[in-house]
Parts: structure tokens; sequence; C-alpha cells
């Protein structure tokens, strides 16, 4: 079996490795990784938005696979929270014909960063303009969560559990 996913970001694809080694129905897929863009803003302000720039990733890297992934983060809107919005992590499986979407469990984002989003700036440029970080592509790394947790989550943490929750439907056909 071939799974494609539909970027270059290496967190991305080493997160979908260890789900498909760690599951029974796909482990042993061989996982390829392809850069395709989301067709979604840099960073995307709905969970309607977050969820096409998944389904787009996976829809264009459904090239000789058996099945494909799309990964994107963004924001959401969630009443009673500091900022009104957190982050979400949103992964689709693609088999050619049907989505299968699970998410990663939600944070919120300081303030300042949200401020400086909702200017235009994604999360990696306001992490690196507020001094959170050195790294001006942190999303390729530990991610903000993983600033914001010092270590203790990781942006693979997200990207794994997202795909795990998107992956139950595949796993357990007979009951979806």
């Amino acid at each position: 079996m071939k799974i494609n996913i539909g970027t270059a970001n290496a967190v991305k694809i080493e997160a979908l490795r260890e789900a498909v080694g760690e599951s029974a129905v796909l482990k042993g897929a061989l996982v390829a990784g392809m850069d395709t863009g989301s067709a979604v803003a840099d960073q995307p302000k709905t969970l309607e938005e977050t969820v096409r720039g998944a389904q787009n990733r996976a829809q264009k890297a459904f090239l000789d696979c058996d099945l494909s992934v799309g990964i994107e983060d963004g924001l959401m809107a969630v009443s009673g929270t500091l900022t009104g919005f957190m982050n979400i992590g949103v992964c689709a499986f693609y088999d050619g014909k049907r989505y299968y979407l699970g998410t990663s469990a939600a944070f919120e984002y300081p303030p300042k960063a949200v401020e400086l989003v909702a200017k235009g700036f994604d999360i990696n440029q306001a992490f690196h303009m507020l001094g959170m970080t050195d790294n001006p592509k942190v999303g390729s790394s530990e991610g903000a969560i993983g600033i914001l947790t010092r270590g203790r989550w990781t942006r693979k943490d997200t990207a794994k559990q997202a795909t795990i929750a998107a992956m139950l439907q595949l796993e357990n056909k007979e009951l979806y």
C-alpha cells in the first residue's frame, strides 16, 4: 500500500509515518510526501477553511497511490476564550471517493499572536515577530505549541493526533 501526503513539511510526514506504523490496518504502507499546497490562506482563520485546506492537500496528493492525506492547522472561533479563537489540526485521508476526517485537541494562542494573525501574518511570523522564537519556520519544527508547552506537546503530536482520529473510520470500516 502507498500513502501520499500533500506536504513537504517533515514534521507532518513523520507524524503520518508514526501513526501508520502503529496501525494494524495500515502498518507497512509506504508514505511519500509531495508539496501540494492547500489552496487556502497560509493561516486559515475558520474551521471550514482548515478542513478545506486538508481536503485540498489530500486530493492533490492522490496520484499513483491507494490513499492520500492532507494535514492543515488553523484557527476556529470558540466563544468563551480570551481571544475568541483556538488552533486546531485537521487531517483528511482520501481514497479517491471520500474523505475521512479527524482533528487534534485545540488550544489558544496568546492574544498578541492572534492580533498579528488578524493583521495577515501567519502564526510562524507572529511568534518570530514577538520574539518567542528565533526560528521563522517554527511550524516545521516544534511548532508554536511546542514553545507554549516547553516541549511537552509539539506540532508533530498535533498532526499525529489528528491523523489517528481520521484513521478511525479506515480501521473500523464496518462501523462507518
